[in-house]
């Protein structure tokens, strides 16, 4: 009987079938600070789009959605079609939307609160650390066949998502400082309770039986109060990722889409062995890749890419070297190629960084920054 009452529905989805979410900073044209004008922006979206744009946890973050999409190409043309229509509403005439996944110099105290009981009650929990929480992300959904399969893609993944972090860093300053890490969102998002590396959970059982002893001492009270770096989603029948800062280009973010894709699916088809790792091993790979990006140390205990240690860059290319099969069934082979330039030339923390030492202000480098987007 407590199995069944813990039991929770996995709505199947046609496997490697994919949705996308953006969270874009709201920025004034002019003074190029975080603006709360989320709520103003959403009053003016048509009524057949206003399922692919929400608000988020401040007013000054509008997240823009996909719809359920077959591959990469699909999910490309579905985000530009809702970016283009959101940048042409009235609302936006004097503000912008900036791709990165921490303002540089925007102040915490000054945000907005987004709309909405629930927020209202995480703040009120979080208090100075929900302050704080100033951050956006790249979220990306990949469709499971069922429960069993979804669960082993998370247990797998895990080790695997400081890779992903790696390519996509793009939050090294905050409040106006250099703060040393690549992905500086990372550490404030593991300030939250319920946030970054979950546990091993072997079975969907065994995820129904965590999330029912979660609802029993009322620490959730639904499974989207878990901000895992990876998390099911049984709803949408997913396998949501949740650890990418959002990169500086649109053709990078589409590259990490197509890897975590064809990763998916690899793991899915059972390419490692589903086993336990080591907590102290999965905290160091995203140490390396939150602090140093593509120049950190990367251990992969499951084999996928290698055996001991080595460069992230190193782990990335074997990976991208052995999910080939994947990505060209998948057909997102081309997609890859985005990400080549960082591994030559930096990722977004290390662009935003050379433009600072070049003598840019923060005002300045967010106007370059937000003028490279499309390249």
């Amino acid at each position: 009987m407590a199995a069944e009452r813990g039991a929770i529905p996995f709505s199947p989805s046609p496997p490697s079938t994919l949705g996308v979410e953006l969270e874009f900073q709201l920025l004034d044209a002019g003074s190029y600070n975080l603006v709360p004008m989320a709520r103003e922006v959403l009053a003016q979206v048509p009524e057949a789009s206003q399922g692919r744009v929400a608000p988020e946890f401040l007013q000054s973050i509008l997240e823009i959605r996909s719809g359920i999409c077959s591959g990469v190409g699909e999910v490309a043309a579905d985000l530009l079609a809702t970016i283009e229509l959101v940048e042409g509403l009235p609302a936006l005439e004097h503000g912008l939307l900036f791709g990165a996944s921490l303002h540089p110099f925007a102040c915490p105290e000054d945000q907005v609160l987004g709309f909405g009981e629930r927020y209202w009650r995480i703040m009120k929990e979080l208090q100075y650390v929900g302050r704080q929480f100033i951050c956006q992300g790249l979220h990306i959904h990949l469709g499971m066949r069922d429960g069993e399969t979804a669960i082993r893609v998370c247990d797998t993944i895990q080790p695997y998502l400081p890779v992903l972090l790696a390519l996509s860093c793009s939050s090294p300053f905050f409040r106006g400082d250099d703060t040393g890490f690549h992905s500086y969102r990372t550490k404030l998002f593991e300030a939250l309770p319920l946030a970054g590396i979950t546990g091993f959970h072997g079975s969907w059982s065994g995820f129904e039986q965590e999330l029912a002893m979660l609802r029993e001492y009322q620490v959730i009270s639904e499974p989207r109060d878990l901000w895992w770096d990876v998390r099911p989603s049984p709803t949408f029948g997913t396998v949501e990722i949740r650890i990418c800062d959002l990169p500086l280009r649109f053709s990078q973010m589409l590259g990490l889409v197509a890897l975590a894709q064809a990763l998916a699916a690899g793991l899915a088809e059972q390419l490692v062995v589903h086993r336990p790792v080591s907590h102290q091993i999965l905290s160091c790979n995203k140490w390396q890749a939150a602090r140093h990006g593509l120049a950190g140390r990367f251990v992969d205990p499951l084999g996928l890419v290698g055996s001991g240690a080595m460069s992230m860059v190193r782990a990335a290319r074997q990976m991208i070297a052995v999910l080939e099969p994947q990505l060209r069934r998948l057909g997102s082979r081309l997609y890859i190629d985005a990400l080549e330039p960082l591994f030559t030339d930096g990722t977004g923390a290390g662009r935003q960084r050379q433009l600072v030492a070049s003598g840019l202000n923060f005002h300045e480098m967010i106007a370059q920054l937000h003028g490279e987007f499309w390249l």
